[in-house]
């Protein structure tokens, strides 16, 4: 994957994919001492950047492929967007889902018309059950991050937001399995060669970077934190070989400074973002982030219930 893939992803998704807003905020800017701003993928097609990869490497299957249909493994939010996308491009699409997925995602997974079973995160390989359910019905698997198709798709939003609004000395991005960070990596290294872009993970979840100080993919234990689309035990293999190249660093956020970071949002710029997609605000809020003059920040999600919301700021 290269700069050039995410263009090609970028056209292929022209008139499909939102092109979502940038916010900015005089008193973040004024509490960070930066000059921020905020790519919304929370008003995404499904709520998340997961639909820009989806879309793109459905898209790409042959029309044989597509009768067959899709399937997928997901915590949510890519659930939602291969759902929707392979809706949309005529195939079916039968999901694998932790069973403590937010009742909010099950729903609107089945609501674009996915099959979904579910597995237990903390006991089962999603992988080889995902692989398993792939081979034994004919389907097309489309993973998470480890692929070359969503890596460029999810890089789109970093390709956008450098284009509206030009230099940015610093990029935050959230990592889980790190499709979204290589995909933005690669354009904005391309875009910008000086640019710092840097990971943000739970505290509890800090698998890429442990590998990246260990320059070797490291697995831990399956994290339990509230930003549950980022409980990922080890990086991808695809996004690793891409994020140790390109990634700066890595910073880490707990859960209570994400739910600050959704205060934040709430109160002060009236974004509903979901724990995943708070976490590179947290950052900036807690002056994690290099020192920057221009910050861009990925506001990766805004899945979550009213219900649910409501608890974890109570």
């Amino acid at each position: 994957m290269n700069a050039a893939d995410v263009r090609d992803a970028a056209a292929r998704l022209a008139g499909v994919a939102h092109r979502t807003p940038v916010a900015v905020s005089r008193t973040l800017n004024a509490r960070t001492g930066t000059e921020a701003f905020l790519k919304c993928e929370n008003l995404q097609r499904v709520g998340a950047f997961k639909f820009r990869g989806a879309f793109n490497a459905i898209s790409r299957r042959t029309p044989e492929e597509l009768s067959r249909g899709i399937a997928a493994y997901s915590s949510g939010n890519h659930a939602q967007a291969v759902a929707l996308a392979a809706r949309e491009l005529g195939a079916r699409a039968v999901v694998l889902m932790p069973a403590d997925t937010p009742t909010s995602k099950r729903d609107a997974v089945r609501d674009y018309g996915a099959e979904i079973h579910t597995y237990d995160r903390y006991t089962q390989d999603r992988v080889a059950l995902g692989e398993a359910l792939a081979a034994e019905r004919g389907l097309t698997l489309i993973p998470p991050y480890d692929h070359p198709h969503v890596m460029a798709g999810q890089g789109t939003a970093a390709l956008e937001l450098i284009e509206d609004t030009g230099p940015l000395d610093t990029l935050l991005v959230p990592v889980g399995g790190g499709g979204l960070i290589a995909g933005c990596a690669t354009i904005a290294k391309a875009l910008l060669p000086d640019i710092r872009v840097i990971g943000v993970e739970p505290a509890v979840g800090d698998d890429t970077l442990r590998s990246l100080r260990a320059g070797e993919r490291v697995r831990i234990p399956v994290p339990r934190t509230i930003a549950d689309g980022m409980a990922a035990d080890t990086p991808g293999t695809l996004t690793f070989e891409v994020n140790r190249r390109l990634v700066d660093d890595v910073v880490l956020v707990t859960d209570e400074e994400i739910r600050d970071a959704m205060r934040f949002a709430f109160d002060r710029m009236k974004l509903v973002l979901e724990p995943n997609g708070a976490t590179g605000l947290a950052a900036l809020l807690q002056g994690r982030a290099p020192a920057a003059h221009r910050v861009g920040v990925l506001l990766s999600g805004g899945n979550i219930d009213v219900t649910r919301f409501i608890d974890l700021l109570a």
